[in-house]
C-alpha cells in the first residue's frame, strides 16, 4: 500500500513523494532515489519498492524537480543535494510517520544510480550541516555509477572515504557504469563498513539476458533477501 505527498524543496518548488508503508513491523526505512533517465513513477522504482515494503522494509521515493517538472536533462550537482536533504529533512520532521507506522526503523538512504550517488554526496557532508542527518543510520547503492560509460578514468569516488556509516553495493556484473571488479579495490580502502553484492549477468539495472533464466522479480528478489540480511547484521542506528 503507497501513499502520496507533496513536499517543498524551496520557497516555490514542490516535489512529490510516495510512502511504501512495510509490511508487519518495519525493520528500517529506506528512502530511494531514482535514477537520471527516470522518476519515481517508473515500473523499476514501484516494483523494487513494493517488493521491499512487502519483505518489511518502509520505502520512501521521491521526485527530483527536474523529473516533477517532466524534464529531462537532471538539475545541477548542488540542487540535487539540496533535493535529497530536504527529503531527509522531512523523514526527521515526522512528515512520513504517519504512513510508516509505529517507528520506522534505522534511517537507510541511497537510491539507483544518480539518486544513490547524490545520496553519497550528502552523507559525506557535515552530518549537522541538516537536520535529520545524523540520524542516517546506513547507504545502500543499487547500480552505483562509479564512472561514465567508457570512461573509467572519471572516478566519482573521491568523497566516500568521508562517509562513516556502513553501506551496501549492489552492482550487476555488465555494468558499463563500473564493474563489481572496478569497485572492489575502492571499497577495500574505505574506513567505513562496505559490502558488495554482485547480480551475477546483471547490468546496470540488475536486467540478465533471457538465457540465464531468471526474471526482474526473481532478481529482485535475490537483491531485497540480500538487503534484508545486511540489515539485520549492521549496527544500525535505531
Amino acid at each position: 500500500m503507497s501513499k502520496k505527498l507533496s513536499m517543498a524543496v524551496t520557497s516555490s518548488e514542490q516535489v512529490t513523494a510516495v510512502v511504501y508503508a512495510a509490511r508487519g513491523e518495519a525493520r528500517s526505512t529506506y528512502i530511494l532515489a531514482h535514477g537520471a533517465g527516470g522518476n519515481q513513477t517508473s515500473p523499476w522504482i514501484v516494483q523494487f519498492a513494493t517488493a521491499a515494503a512487502a519483505r518489511g522494509i518502509g520505502v520512501v521515493t521521491f521526485n527530483f524537480p527536474y523529473s516533477e517538472q517532466g524534464r529531462r536533462l537532471p538539475d545541477r550537482n548542488d540542487k540535487l543535494e539540496a533535493c535529497w536533504r530536504k527529503v531527509v529533512e522531512a523523514w526527521h520532521d515526522g512528515a512520513f510517520a504517519k504512513s510508516l507506522g509505529k517507528s520506522g526503523g534505522p534511517l537507510i538512504i541511497g537510491g539507483k544510480s544518480m539518486g544513490g550517488r547524490i545520496a553519497s554526496q550528502i552523507a559525506a557532508g557535515d552530518p549537522g550541516a541538516s537536520p535529520g542527518m545524523a540520524e542516517v543510520s546506513g547507504l545502500v547503492f543499487l547500480g552505483y555509477p562509479l564512472h561514465p560509460p567508457g570512461k573509467p578514468e572519471q572516478l566519482r569516488s573521491r568523497h566516500l572515504p568521508a562517509i562513516r556509516v556502513p553501506m551496501l553495493f549492489i552492482q550487476g556484473a555488465r555494468d558499463v557504469f563500473g564493474t563489481p571488479e572496478e569497485l572492489r579495490p575502492i571499497l577495500s580502502k574505505l574506513e567505513a563498513p562496505a559490502d558488495l553484492i554482485v547480480v551475477e549477468d546483471g547490468d546496470h539495472s540488475f536486467k540478465v539476458p533471457t538465457a540465464a533464466g531468471r526474471s526482474q522479480v526473481q532478481v529482485f528478489d535475490f537483491v531485497l533477501r540480500d538487503i534484508g540480511a545486511w540489515i539485520r547484521n549492521q549496527p544500525l542506528r535505531q
